[in-house]
């Protein structure tokens, strides 16, 4: 059995038995859950290198087309559909969300040939993370679900575009696949936004491929909305508030998206007050130094990208944060510096605390953003997610 079947038969386990787990943090608490589970899945095992047999590998630049890639690739093992962003009330009050979606293959589609098709037979598992930084409040809420894409549980589709599981979407009525509506509840929070681009799409690294490592294949199809304005409702203790803000979407698939010596990566997705965005992903080695293959982009306020190397950048975490729970230390603020930009930023939590421990374990939330552009102060907002510590 290869080392991804049997991540995602383990995956498949942890959520069939828990169900839609759930993780909120009270200010004052000793950081326990009211609900939830320590993790068992690393992320770094589930995207391993693995028998590729039977399905698609990215091995070279392709063409994209839209509507059609903003829906599922079956013919590759595992892609996802990743929704963040800030949000703010007409008082100030800021809101964090994360809303993403990730579907698993257990067997390549030439497995199924020949099959007797039924309404309960499926090879494809539905993950979703839904999470909720409320800063005023000093709360984080976690949930995750798993199911199958069968009976209408779970799926995707490109047109028009959907991706659910159960009554967690995103989806378009436009015949472009764009704006998205994203709806999820969960306990006592809950969004409904409609986001729309503000900007292109980003073809990330080479022409849309990203590669993860030297190895063939070791890579992924990543596309990037960078910037979206977000409208809408958050919820939470059934007091409904309007907000706006900006958000974020990537797009990845893959059938081997990291190398052997790799346990984990930084991300970061900013949104500066001049109208340009970043990207960087740091990927981690086993020894703990920086893989060479750690890339990002630098997007103009028009649109227009300039690809960042690993060494175009350098991000320096200033402090950091131990869980109550898992105990697992994570950097919390950094300073990302871009020489070739005369760019240099500080890089804050929103709150400390928005680790999710849902079956798998991994930091992502909300930050804010103070630094220099060519000698000016500039602000913004942003997204960071911090994968494969502790592991």
């Amino acid at each position: 059995m290869s080392r991804r079947a049997r991540a995602a038969v383990a995956l498949a386990a942890i959520g069939l038995a828990v169900g839609a787990m759930v993780l909120v943090r009270r200010p004052g608490g000793d950081g326990a859950a009211e609900r939830g589970v320590q993790a068992a899945l690393a992320v770094s095992e589930a995207l391993a290198p693995a028998d590729s047999a039977g399905f698609a590998r990215a091995t070279a630049p392709r063409p994209f087309s839209f509507p059609a890639d903003h829906g599922p690739h079956p013919e590759f093992r595992t892609e996802w559909w990743y929704y963040t962003g800030n949000l703010e009330t007409a008082t100030g009050r800021h809101f964090g969300f994360q809303l993403t979606f990730f579907r698993t293959a257990l067997a390549p589609p030439a497995a199924s040939a020949g099959e007797t098709a039924s309404a309960w037979s499926t090879r494809q598992l539905y993950l979703a993370h839904f999470a909720l930084t409320d800063t005023a409040g000093r709360r984080f809420h976690a949930w995750s679900r798993l199911d199958r894409e069968a009976l209408g549980l779970a799926g995707a589709r490109s047109v028009p575009f959907r991706v659910w599981l159960g009554d967690w979407s995103a989806e378009s009525e436009a015949a472009a696949g764009l704006p998205v509506r994203l709806r999820a509840a969960e306990g006592d929070a809950a969004i409904d936004l409609m986001l729309a681009a503000e900007k292109p799409v980003v073809l990330q690294g080479d022409r849309g491929l990203s590669r993860k490592g030297p190895e063939p294949g070791n890579a992924s199809y990543y596309y990037s909305l960078p910037r979206m304005s977000a409208r809408g409702t958050v919820r939470v203790q059934d007091e409904p508030l309007a907000v706006t803000g900006l958000a974020w979407m990537d797009r990845e698939w893959s059938t081997s998206g990291l190398g052997p010596d790799l346990v984990g990566w930084d991300w970061l997705a900013l949104q500066l007050d001049d109208g340009r965005d970043v990207m960087i992903y740091r990927l981690r080695r086993r020894d703990g130094s920086i893989d060479a293959h750690s890339a990002g982009a630098l997007i103009a306020a028009d649109g227009a990208t300039r690809p960042l190397a690993g060494g175009d950048v350098t991000l320096d975490p200033l402090d950091h944060w131990t869980s109550p729970r898992s105990r697992v230390r994570y950097p919390s603020r950094w300073r990302l510096t871009v020489p070739g930009a005369a760019l240099t930023l500080e890089i804050v939590p929103r709150l400390a605390d928005q680790e999710l421990i849902v079956g798998t374990r991994y930091w992502e939330g909300a930050v804010r953003v103070d630094g220099i552009a060519d000698g000016r102060p500039i602000a913004g907002r942003g997204y960071v997610e911090l994968v494969g510590y502790g592991e």
